[in-house]
């Protein structure tokens, strides 16, 4: 699956885990819309902390009752494609910090792809 290696851009969406769209939490949403989309995949991170534009700081510890830990959703594409979606992933979003740079893969193989691991040193 050599069509995947090369020069890509790697986007970085920073959401809290209440942020919401509709009914469904925001990073769900995503998601589907990166399967709809036709990504090769993309990952959602929790954060054990952090805070934000209002300095809030949030946290995993137990005594907190709303801790509204730290999201990233990460996925990897040619930019043609983070351009087209940005567009919807936009009208999802009511805040939050989407960052784009640019990486190099240099390896991305399926588990079943008996060509790439015959290509593992």
């Amino acid at each position: 699956m050599n069509r995947f290696t090369g020069e890509k851009v790697l986007m970085r969406i920073h959401i809290s885990e209440n942020d919401k769209y509709g009914r469904k939490p925001l990073f769900e949403a995503l998601i589907d819309l990166f399967i709809k989309e036709g990504f090769a995949g993309a990952t959602v991170l929790k954060g054990v902390a952090g805070f934000g534009v209002h300095t809030v700081y949030h946290t995993d510890k137990l005594l907190e009752l709303s801790s509204e830990l730290p999201i990233i959703i990460e996925v990897i594409a040619n930019r043609e494609r983070i351009d087209e979606v940005m567009p919807k992933i936009d009208a999802m979003m009511s805040g939050g910090l989407i960052t784009l740079e640019k990486v190099n893969v240099v390896r991305y193989c399926l588990d079943s792809d008996r060509q790439c691991a015959m290509n593992e040193p």
